[in-house]
């Protein structure tokens, strides 16, 4: 007599989850397998010709300085975002947690600006920070700062961060906030008792149990600045002043839209591919160790 409950075979299973792999296969699977077969080719602009180079694209790409100074700056870049936006979102976390009166008003508050498209985004901190007509650019004139981003390097790329960065926090924020209020109140409240203050409850209670959400919030932010920035970096510097924004992904664009160097671009793109997958491999594999559940 079998004791374990046995259904019969069926093709239903199947069906319910072949939308989602034919999806999987056109809009992920057969563009990246398209993206690599690119990268082995050399095209003329018109596509009228095309001569098969193995791994001359690659290494043409590892020849360039400005493809290693681009390579640099992303990884500068996506550090950067990931850190003020995380670091934003736990500090308006914590504060939102405290909240009492009105807490639906201001959580709400704080996740609209994730509905807002990138490329609004980037406008919205270009029209903020126009050095003629940006109001923050007026207030920064009378501290005697000289805001222009189109001809100052640092600032160019500080704005994107900036503007990055605060795309991405109502995201961070929803997910520091679910986790922070799944903490059983009685743990914080028995360290009240105890006499540790705000910050020594933040750092030794509630900060460890949400290293999970931390860590899971380290890869996506990484994979947001890697790729999901290209849209607020095209509307506010283009990659300028003199390429000091121009990351990687918005690099493939360039290089491949208006360079119409394909095969470049493409393995330009499978390089990106193989980088976010090798950071997300390193980091399930070491920094996960390190979390405590």
């Amino acid at each position: 007599m079998l004791k374990r409950v046995h259904f019969p075979t069926s093709y239903l299973p199947y069906l319910l989850v072949a939308p989602q792999i034919i999806i999987t296969l056109v809009f992920f699977i057969w563009p990246a397998s398209q993206a690599m077969y690119q990268s082995l080719l050399i095209e003329d602009a018109f596509g009228l010709s095309t001569e098969f180079v193995w791994f001359e694209n690659f290494q043409v790409l590892f020849e360039d300085p400005k493809y290693l100074e681009s390579f640099i700056r992303t990884m500068w870049f996506s550090g950067a975002v990931a850190l003020l936006s995380m670091g934003m979102a736990i500090i308006l976390a914590g504060f939102a947690d405290r909240v009492i009166r009105g807490a639906m008003v201001y959580r709400t508050l704080l996740i609209w600006p994730y509905a807002v498209a990138p490329v609004l985004a980037g406008a919205l901190w270009v029209f903020m920070f126009n050095p003629t007509l940006g109001i923050i650019s007026y207030f920064l004139e009378g501290f005697g700062i000289d805001w222009n981003h189109y001809l100052n390097k640092s600032q160019a790329m500080g704005l994107v961060i900036m503007a990055a960065a605060w795309k991405q926090v109502a995201y961070n924020f929803l997910f520091y906030l679910a986790a922070m209020q799944s903490i059983p109140k009685s743990v914080i409240e028995a360290a009240a008792i105890d006499g540790a203050g705000p910050l020594k409850r933040f750092w030794t209670i509630v900060f460890p149990l949400i290293s999970p959400t931390t860590f899971f919030l380290i890869v996506i932010n990484a994979v947001y600045a890697f790729f999901d920035t290209f849209g607020i970096i095209h509307a506010v510097t283009q990659g300028g002043p003199a390429g000091s924004t121009n990351i990687l992904v918005y690099k493939v664009y360039n290089d491949g839209f208006v360079g119409l160097d394909l095969g470049g671009s493409a393995a330009q793109s499978v390089i990106l591919m193989i980088l976010v997958i090798a950071m997300t491999v390193v980091q399930f594999r070491f920094v996960e160790r390190k979390v405590e559940y």
